[in-house]
């Protein structure tokens, strides 16, 4: 197990996952419930619980793949949900995994990361490289501001700072405030759909 890994399955462990609602998010439920072609071939990663994917499954999605560094998640995701399949619960670092899909969902997963532009520019790099052409990563990104502290996650940032990082892999950049954000996020996030 390394490091990375080491460090979230301890905040799961001691319970430290206040990004973790219990439940899909207002914005992505909205989203997926216009989505008309079943057959997308779907990545969240760092899904932690997975709401989103159980949701999309449920629906009818049955190309959703899931992808964590933490074993555990994995596990449990398989145990509650056994009609997915393991083979779509990946257990792996992000920055090592391969395919291609045609889109990916953003989910408190940037938000995880160190707030380096290095790590940012790498994690944007990585997405495109994931998408097929004309693949889409949509999903959440907060905006509360960073405070300087390397170890207080969820970590904020611009919107002007986060294009700049998308808009070098994506052939079409979109942002905007998030309308119907559930209640304690309510002016802190934005939506984001990138193009590849």
């Amino acid at each position: 197990m390394n490091s990375d890994e080491n460090y979230w399955k301890d905040r799961y462990d001691t319970g430290r996952t206040g990004w973790d609602i219990g439940s899909i998010s207002t914005p992505l439920k909205a989203y997926f419930d216009q989505l008309k072609d079943r057959s997308l071939r779907i990545l969240i990663p760092g899904a932690g619980n997975a709401y989103e994917a159980r949701y999309l499954w449920e629906n009818g999605f049955k190309n959703v793949f899931i992808l964590d560094i933490v074993q555990d998640v994995i596990t449990s995701f398989i145990q509650d949900n056994p009609s997915f399949p393991s083979d779509q619960a990946i257990h792996e670092d992000f920055f090592q995994h391969e395919g291609q899909y045609d889109l990916i969902i953003e989910q408190t997963f940037f938000c995880s990361f160190p707030p380096l532009k290095n790590t940012r520019a790498a994690y944007a790099k990585k997405m495109s490289q994931l998408l097929g052409q004309n693949g889409q990563l949509v999903g959440l990104w907060f905006t509360f501001p960073l405070t300087g502290d390397m170890e207080k996650r969820p970590f904020g940032g611009t919107q002007e700072e986060y294009l700049s990082y998308f808009e070098a892999h994506f052939s079409s950049c979109h942002m905007e405030p998030c309308y119907n954000s559930i209640p304690p996020r309510q002016g802190n996030e934005l939506w984001g759909r990138f193009r590849k």
